[in-house]
């Protein structure tokens, strides 16, 4: 069995399914056993003809089909459903997250030094490979962000985190929830650590998400997002109280 799928939500990524998949491979063969999970939300091109013609050759490939797309965050929960393996780590599609930045974040959370208490570990775009009207749109959502929900997390909207696929399935389901992880594990009392990672420009196909489209539903599910932080209550078991027989109230 994998220990760790890497999950890719994909919408009309064609040409980029191939070179990532051989960097994925390169990364992670002989270091860990792994499966790739692709996500496919719905394409009008020939995303999944390429992926099934790649499986004859890659046993580690699998992929699940949306009948009509559904959005980034719902493709991912689909694909973490899907997975097998108990650590996931998610890519972005496009080809700009690098696949050779996986082994770390790994070592990070699976190493004798990971901190106690640790649930996600996401990369930051140090030097983003994006327009200059990206990098605003981000800086702002950003600041807002972490201003509001004090997640202590610089870089959000980057695609490539790592987690355990119990505690993420775990979480709160909802659209466009991708962008709040760091926010919603520290809810459930789970600390949360940015690791520099590479980022690429994108070299083919075209962007499925507009800046103000993703400003104007951010808003609203900031406001979501913060009802939930406030809203959500931890209780501490006190272990000398539990006898054989007892019944445990779940975590949220």
């Amino acid at each position: 069995m994998p220990e760790l799928a890497v999950v890719i939500p994909v919408r009309n990524e064609a040409d980029n399914i191939a070179p990532l998949v051989a960097e994925i491979r390169a990364a992670l063969a002989g270091r860990i056993p792994y499966e790739i999970v692709y996500v496919d939300d719905g394409s009008s091109d020939d995303t999944v003809q390429r992926i099934r013609a790649l499986q004859a050759t890659v046993p580690e490939l699998r992929v699940v089909r949306h009948r009509a797309s559904c959005g980034q965050s719902a493709a991912v929960r689909t694909g973490v459903r899907a997975a097998r393996a108990p650590w996931i780590a998610t890519l972005d599609g496009d080809g700009q997250n690098d696949p050779a930045d996986i082994p770390g974040l790994w070592a990070m959370a699976t190493g004798p030094d990971a901190p106690p208490g640790l649930g996600l570990v996401a990369g930051r775009r140090t030097k983003r490979r994006d327009t200059a009207a990206k990098r605003w749109a981000s800086r702002i959502a950003n600041g807002i962000r972490s201003r509001l929900l004090g997640d202590d997390t610089p870089d959000t909207g980057c695609g490539l985190k790592l987690f355990r696929r119990d505690e993420f399935l775990d979480l709160p389901g909802f659209d466009h929830m991708h962008r709040f992880l760091p926010a919603l594990f520290i809810r459930r009392g789970q600390k949360v650590v940015s690791v520099p990672v590479n980022h690429r420009p994108r070299t083919q196909g075209r962007s499925n998400y507009g800046n103000l489209d993703r400003l104007l539903v951010s808003f609203g599910d900031l406001v979501g997002v913060m009802w939930l932080m406030r809203r959500g209550k931890r209780p501490d078991i006190l272990p000398d109280d539990i006898h054989p027989g007892d019944i445990l109230p779940e975590s949220e």
